[in-house]
């Protein structure tokens, strides 16, 4: 024994005199918020290799490692690369090629902005995004004929901002060859006076869809390009893209792979048949940067087109419920076939009857199953008794400033009983345990502080309502945090190498200029990213 305890101090001398290990990088004097339970505040870590080798004290890490590329953080706080749960990453790259219509107060700045983009753009088909007519005096869907007049011969097809609806002109109709007497099911082709107004609801856009030019290679690998450097510049390292095309995911791939594109994704295979036997017969594709292993499946259209499909009518349009985009045997075909896949099943779903058909479905098909992690997408508005079938499975992937986005209106279309199911983040969180955050950009801003000011204080960017919208749901900066980073991560079931400042994982992190965890409740949306670090390298 004797022998063995001077074995033992002479093995803890000899450590303790070797000379520091030399690493990448070095980060000290930090404000760290790990994100990990076992040890949530640190203020140094080291960098080996593209991943995190050790964290602790400035002091400890100063002693056991040395580098010729250190950065001393002078207090500043700093949190784990975040991670979008919802967005539409290549749909934002798009859009920076379209007349960009978000804010527009009016249906004629509609048409102003329309009319200045084909002035500067002059391209053959005009498209765009972001009108809302929520937001506009006539709370009413705009009609053609003002579009028909400034654009007899060229084609305009322009989204409403939540994606769920289209307002086209007369030559894109004429050119989809879509008359008063055309029917398509799943949504909705407005008319007046038995005439069409240009305005598409959910399926039927997709008659208008398919006369849309395609981009060309180079504009899809400029529009990844546009929207990696918009999201790096806001700290986000990873983006789950809702709904991609097999060709537009292996042009990611390959970005990826000739380092032309490093932000890393969470890809959703949208649900087109070619598109699910494809990938169910090539199967889950993983690597560092690029996870392929789910489908992205609508079960109903958005609350603001009054496309979701509600149990009972709309409380300000009498007989009407929405749709569901995709019959019930149909979805529950999929999802059986799914559940003997191992592709994750993530659903949009916004009424109470999508959210219903979507969680019981869930529940069902994978009674005999464990820790799947189906998501249902924005879980908007659930009704009590779908509260209590949540479990292990199921993860609700949500985006908090839909609330502060819909709250001017969404009462008026569900009623003051109805309303208190929506958007119920922390009844969410407390059922399931944990709670996915996105921001479903372009339908709303990139900003991932304005996602965390929406879940944290439950107000818009006015700082508006006083006290909160449904302040009951609102969540702590703790778990809004572990919402943008560990959770999100682990609805990808990429908990084990991103979502955390943690030994063995991605390097990945982000240098704010304010601690996000402390600063005064309303300066929370301007806070801005000094830098942005993937696998320990300066991207932003």
């Amino acid at each position: 024994m004797q022998k063995f305890f001077f074995l033992f101090v002479g093995a803890i001398l000899f450590i303790s005199c070797q000379d520091p290990l030399e690493v990448d990088l070095l980060v000290v004097n930090a404000n760290v918020y790990t994100v990990d339970d076992a040890e949530p505040k640190a203020t140094a870590f080291a960098i080996k290799d593209g991943k995190f080798l050790a964290v602790g004290s400035t002091e400890e890490i100063l002693k056991n490692y040395t580098t010729a590329n250190a950065i001393d953080a002078d207090g500043k706080t700093i949190v784990p690369g975040l991670i979008d749960a919802h967005c539409h990453f290549y749909g934002l790259g798009l859009q920076q090629q379209k007349v960009d219509l978000r804010g527009t107060k009016s249906y004629d700045e509609v048409l102003e902005r329309i009319v200045a983009f084909h002035k500067e753009k002059n391209v053959r088909f005009i498209t765009g995004r972001g009108w809302d007519q929520n937001d506009w005096e006539v709370k009413e869907f705009p009609t053609k004929e003002k579009l028909d007049s400034l654009f007899p011969d060229t084609p305009v097809a322009v989204t409403r901002v939540d994606g769920h609806a289209l307002l086209v002109n007369q030559k894109a109709l004429d050119m989809a060859k879509i008359t008063a007497n055309t029917e398509v099911d799943g949504g909705e082709i407005l008319k007046k006076d038995g005439k069409l107004t240009g305005v598409f609801i959910d399926n039927p856009m997709r008659l208008i869809g398919a006369i849309i030019p395609e981009p060309r290679v180079r504009e899809q690998v400029q529009a990844l390009k546009d929207a990696e450097k918009i999201n790096f510049s806001y700290g986000l390292t990873t983006v789950d893209d809702a709904g991609l095309s097999p060709q537009v995911i292996t042009l990611v791939d390959s970005l990826q792979k000739t380092g032309e594109l490093n932000i890393r994704m969470y890809a959703m295979v949208s649900n087109v048949p070619d598109y699910v036997e494809h990938y169910l017969k090539k199967g889950v594709h993983k690597t560092d940067k690029l996870n392929v292993s789910s489908f992205k499946v609508y079960a109903d259209g958005a609350l603001g087109s009054r496309g979701a499909a509600l149990k009972k009518p709309y409380s300000d349009h009498e007989g009407h419920h929405g749709a569901m985009v995709i019959g019930n045997d149909e979805f529950k075909e999929l999802a059986k076939r799914l559940a003997g896949s191992p592709f994750q099943m993530n659903t949009h779903a916004i009424g109470d009857s999508a959210n219903a058909v979507v969680m019981k479905t869930y529940y069902e098909v994978l009674q005999n199953k464990s820790d799947r992690r189906w998501r249902v997408e924005h879980a908007q508005v659930v009704a009590p008794e779908e509260f209590d079938i949540l479990n292990d499975n199921l993860v609700m992937s949500v985006q908090p400033t839909h609330a502060t986005s819909d709250m001017y209106w969404a009462d008026e279309r569900l009623g003051d009983e109805r309303i208190k199911g929506a958007y119920a983040y922390k009844k969410l969180l407390e059922k399931t345990g944990k709670v996915a955050l996105g921001t479903d950009y372009p339908v709303e801003q990139v900003s991932p502080f304005y996602t965390f000011y929406a879940a944290v204080a439950r107000k818009d960017l006015k700082q508006y309502p006083d006290g909160g919208f449904q302040k009951e749901n609102a969540l702590t900066r703790e778990e809004t945090l572990k919402g943008m980073t560990i959770w999100a991560a682990y609805s990808n079931f990429e908990e084990t190498e991103k979502g955390s400042i943690t030994a063995g994982k991605f390097a990945d992190f982000v240098i704010l200029e304010d601690n996000i965890m402390e600063i005064e409740e309303d300066k929370i949306p301007n806070i801005k990213v000094k830098a942005t670090y993937l696998d320990g390298k300066k991207v932003y």
